[in-house]
Formats: C-alpha cells, sequence, structure tokens
C-alpha cells in the first residue's frame, strides 16, 4: 500500500489522473469501464485478479502493469500468461513504474494511427484496425491484450516474412530483447490460440528458425 500511494502521489505530480480500487469486484469493472489507459495491479500473486480480468475483458485491450512481489521467471509467465502486458517485481521505484507506464502507453500509439485514420490491414481472415486498435478473424472480433494486438500488427505488417525477436521485443513490448527472455513466446503462444488454424491445419503463427516469428499468408 506505501508503494501505491506513493505511486500516486508521483503520477499526480507527471499530470496523470488516478484512480485506486482496492476490493477486485470493482477494480475490474472500474478498468474495464473504457475511462482510463492503462491498469496497474499491484498483487501479491499473478493469478490473483489477473484471471477474474482476462475473462472480463471482452474486446477491451487496455494494457495491464502488473507489480508483483515474486522475482521467480516462473510467476512472471504466469502473470503474462493470464493477460498482463508487463511485469515489473517489488521492490521498485515510483520512477520506473511511471517510465513503464509511460513506455507502454506509447506503444499503444500504433504506426497506423500516425499514417492515418482509415488504415486496416488484411490477410486472408485476419483483418486489424490499428487506429482503432480492433482485430478481427472472419468479422469475429479477436479478443487481444494491448501487447498481443502490438505484436500481431508487427508480424501482419511483415506478413509472410520472418520478424526476430530482438525487432518484436523493442516495438511491442518497449525494451531490448535478452537470451533466456520468455515474454515474446508467452504472448504469442496465446495470439495462437486465439486465432484459428489455416485450411490445411497449420497454425497462423509459425516460428522460423532462428530468426523469429512469422505470420503466414493465408
Amino acid at each position: 500500500m506505501a508503494l501505491t500511494m506513493l505511486l500516486r502521489e508521483c503520477l499526480l505530480e507527471e499530470a496523470f489522473s488516478v484512480r485506486i480500487e482496492s476490493e477486485e469486484s470493482r477494480e475490474i469493472a472500474e478498468a474495464l469501464s473504457g475511462k482510463y489507459s492503462i491498469a496497474v495491479m499491484d498483487v501479491m500473486l499473478p493469478q490473483l485478479g489477473l484471471e477474474t480480468l482476462d475473462a472480463s475483458r471482452g474486446t477491451s485491450i487496455l494494457p495491464v502493469l502488473m507489480l508483483t512481489p515474486h522475482c521467480d521467471d516462473l510467476d512472471r509467465v504466469a502473470g503474462l500468461e493470464l493477460g498482463a502486458d508487463d511485469s515489473v517485481a517489488k521492490p521498485v521505484t515510483a520512477r520506473e513504474v511511471i517510465d513503464r507506464i509511460r513506455a507502454s502507453l506509447r506503444r499503444t500509439q500504433s504506426v497506423a494511427e500516425r499514417d492515418g485514420p482509415d488504415g486496416v490491414l488484411v490477410s486472408g481472415n485476419l483483418t486489424m484496425r490499428p487506429p482503432q486498435r480492433r482485430a478481427e478473424w472472419r468479422g469475429i472480433p479477436l479478443q487481444l491484450t494491448s501487447t498481443e494486438f502490438s505484436l500481431l500488427e508487427i508480424l501482419l505488417r511483415h506478413a509472410g516474412h520472418p520478424v526476430s525477436k530482438m525487432e518484436l521485443s523493442k516495438r511491442a513490448l518497449g525494451k531490448p530483447f535478452t537470451r533466456h527472455d520468455r515474454s515474446i513466446d508467452v504472448h504469442l503462444s496465446r495470439v495462437r490460440r486465439k486465432l484459428r488454424t489455416l485450411a490445411d491445419g497449420r497454425s497462423l503463427i509459425v516460428a522460423v528458425g532462428r530468426l523469429g516469428y512469422q505470420l503466414l499468408r493465408d
């Protein structure tokens, strides 16, 4: 709670609008109300709250930053698998959290938004509307997190060609890729499960040797 209150004061000093909710039922509903640009969840375990948030988000791609006291990589991966876009292990300074928040907000402003409001990306049955941060498979909305959307958008823009993990991490996660970092693999594993397979049974997203990941042309 001490970090939460300190973070609130620092965010207010940086001209952010802040709302704090301590009850899970209210915080999930409030986070998904459409009034906020990002949710920061201070949890004791990655599973707490994130499962409910992931199941309730519908078509919302609200970025979620998870603060957890657990430094174990398995706990961090568990949080990503449950829908967090990024995670920070405590103890952590309020400044680092604010920097992560700013980085996440920058990533949600896609290249297509800067290109123009009418940009629509299409490859086979996959359609993405980056200005609205919406994606569809055969006309059915995909329930993607903010990071999942960014990763899929990058792969779609390079459909038919592999994109390195280094590039994916830099552009979608806003951080350099490190050798043992599984974040990209975890996020894309979730995206694969949400997409349908091609007519021949292959996944739409494939790993390409040491080159990274590729979105197949449908």
